[in-house]
């Protein structure tokens, strides 16, 4: 259910329909208490946590990013607007985002070449 949702949010992305911005973040909410299976987390809090959708189109939106990060939420972030207008920029933000995440035990993962998510402590990405 909830790859479905990021898939629809994905393909509304892609397909230019504003999701994003418009003075409004944008939250999908995943249960995390009740994963069946051998992947179920085994110190995940109880309850919803929020994956927010973020587009970086320069470097100064990086704080804004890294808040989300900090304050332990999931962020899907879509660099593609960023990649087109500047390559350099586009590597100092993702510098900026490893030397930030991986010091706070995070982790960032490159999904496709246009989005990049970042996941604070409490979160493992299996790949």
């Amino acid at each position: 259910m909830v790859l479905k949702k990021l898939r629809n949010v994905r393909k509304n992305l892609m397909s230019g329909e504003k999701t994003v911005g418009s003075g409004k973040e944008e939250y999908i909410e995943v249960d995390v208490g009740g994963f069946p299976g051998e992947f179920a987390p085994l110190s995940a809090p109880h309850g919803k946590m929020d994956i927010i959708i973020e587009s970086v189109k320069e470097f100064g939106d990086t704080e804004r990013v890294l808040k989300h990060v900090r304050e332990g939420r999931i962020v899907l972030m879509k660099v593609k607007a960023l990649k087109e207008k500047d390559l350099g920029e586009l590597k100092r933000v993702v510098e900026r985002f490893k030397r930030t995440i991986l010091a706070q035990n995070g982790d960032i993962v490159g999904i496709e070449q246009d989005w990049l998510l970042l996941v604070p402590s409490h979160v493992t990405v299996h790949r």
